[in-house]
């Protein structure tokens, strides 16, 4: 089963634990207004590779990644489900760490044949980083195009399926760097016992070049970047929230 790749990055540092091996999927049905890989967007396209020739890749390498292992990404990843079961089993059976980095946008709640296939790839997962990029429903439909459901319930079902979860949110000025929205999201975070890191990223304009290049109005033509300490910020309101969250929850069970 070929995947069709964006591309690849053999020595990647912010992609999950340790130094790694990062395949870019092509195509994602989101399109999220900071997005800084437009070009990832449209499935179909790509590089065809094969889940062996990429472990072929990723065996060049083995003896830098000591700690670290394999991360898909993308676009978004689970579009191509079939592909990252194969790839994953190649890589579980060479005890490689795998990662997904996903938006969960695929996610639907219910019996289907996709979610049949997602409880399998699950079992081979290590990590998955989940994107979460607004609690509220309204403000995330209009900042990605996609209502946010689906992807809460996805976190849901990532806890229920014991998958180790860092939760990431991309902190934009004026977007998603509201402090209601941000409290929010650290209470829904605090109710998931799967979570163990918190990655608060600030937003940047060097994705607009892409933009230009290819024809594309940039959304946030205008909006400065997000600086270090307006990122901290948010993330302190966050944690403030998760540790409200788990405060109540362990009050409910001592009452």
């Amino acid at each position: 089963m070929d995947g069709y790749i964006h591309s690849v990055e053999s020595f990647g540092t912010v992609d999950g634990p340790g130094l790694r091996f990062v395949i870019f999927c092509q195509g994602c049905p989101m399109r999220c207004q900071y997005c800084h890989n437009p070009d990832s967007w449209d499935t179909g396209k790509g590089t065809r590779m094969s889940p062996q020739a990429l472990m072929a890749q990723y065996e060049r390498n083995r003896a830098f990644y000591g700690s670290g292992g394999l991360t898909v990404t993308g676009g978004e990843p689970l579009l191509q489900i079939d592909f990252l079961l194969e790839l994953f089993a190649l890589a579980k059976e060479k005890h490689i760490h795998t990662c997904i980095d996903t938006s969960g946008a695929t996610y639907r709640e219910g019996k289907s044949a996709y979610n049949d296939k997602l409880d399998a790839l699950m079992t081979l997962t290590d990590l998955v980083m989940l994107d979460i990029k607004h609690i509220d429903a309204p403000a995330h439909k209009k900042l990605t195009g996609m209502d946010n459901r689906g992807i809460l319930a996805f976190a849901r079902y990532l806890e229920e399926k014991n998958v180790p979860v860092w939760i990431r949110h991309v902190v934009v000025p004026g977007v998603t760097d509201d402090e209601q929205a941000l409290l929010r999201l650290g209470r829904f975070i605090g109710g998931l016992r799967s979570v163990k890191a918190l990655d608060v990223l600030p937003y940047h304009t060097m994705g607009a070049a892409k933009y230009d290049r290819l024809g594309i109005p940039y959304p946030l033509a205008g909006v400065p970047p997000m600086s270090r300490e307006g990122a901290e910020r948010a993330r302190a309101i966050i944690l403030r929230g998760l540790k409200e969250e788990r405060c109540r929850r362990r009050a409910d069970k001592q009452a």
